[in-house]
């Protein structure tokens, strides 16, 4: 059964920049054992399943080299790019995914994602987090990743974590956002680590705007924010609350197609 393939950098504009993930167009959705094992050969953060509805609509799963994800940003951009790519010419387009339905808006220079806010609540430090992000102290908060807050860009860009201790941890799926207030024309800036699920540095994460650009709007007093990822690859999304939405707009770049003979 050859599944046409793609290759995408999203949340970047460059080649060799942004989050690289995997894209599947299919007519049906093989065993999950099947997924797993393609998800691990690429050994992207993500590689993303795409099936069409019969109502025009796309079912969309998303797997880790490790686990099936509940919410991915990045590959559920490269999958609307590569519809683009396919001629695809109703838009928006309705994802139905783990999270609910997904829908992505073209726009003039980009894509835009609607995702479900998930504003971060105060917790407990899980115990060895800190020491194994590198830090010695932060205020800890949690919706479904754990997120720390530091005063500046400059200690993110600056982080140096132990994933295996990260990996270690008891603290289920969850990864640890690290975030700060952002510097020339960003409002904040983070970086995201999730060894737990495969992933030891993502370099450019969707998903983690659902809670970080919550807080940033309540703690800026803005609607609209510009965020970046301080990855080696780095990455750039603007963010919009609305209600209990989140609005992230990205853009994508094909790097390779062809395909997957199973």
């Amino acid at each position: 059964m050859p599944i046409p393939y793609y290759h995408v950098d999203a949340f970047t504009g460059e080649l060799f920049a942004g989050n690289p993930a995997g894209v599947c167009m299919l007519s049906a959705f093989p065993a999950d054992s099947t997924m797993r094992k393609i998800a691990a050969e690429n050994r992207h953060s993500d590689t993303a399943f795409v099936v069409p509805r019969g109502d025009g609509d796309f079912d969309l799963r998303w797997f880790t080299p490790e686990v099936e994800d509940d919410l991915c940003g990045h590959a559920t951009l490269a999958a609307a790019y590569v519809l683009t790519l396919r001629n695809h010419t109703a838009w928006p387009v309705r994802f139905h995914t783990r999270s609910g339905v997904l829908t992505v808006t073209r726009e003039q220079d980009g894509f835009e994602l609607d995702f479900p806010a998930r504003p971060p609540q105060p917790c407990e430090t899980p115990v060895g987090l800190l020491a194994a992000l590198g830090l010695d102290t932060g205020p800890f908060m949690k919706s479904r990743d754990y997120m720390v807050v530091v005063d500046d860009a400059a200690q993110v860009r600056g982080l140096s974590p132990n994933i295996a201790a990260l990996a270690k941890l008891d603290i289920g799926i969850a990864g640890a956002i690290v975030t700060a207030p952002g510097e020339a024309g960003v409002d904040y800036v983070c970086r995201f680590f999730a060894p737990a699920v495969g992933i030891a540095e993502d370099p450019a994460t969707g998903s983690i705007h659902c809670t970080l650009a919550p807080y940033w709007a309540g703690r800026l007093g803005k609607q609209t924010l510009r965020a970046q990822q301080l990855s080696a690859r780095g990455g750039s999304m603007q963010c919009e609350i609305a209600g209990d939405r989140v609005k992230i707009v990205g853009k994508a770049r094909l790097y390779l197609q062809g395909t997957i003979a199973l």
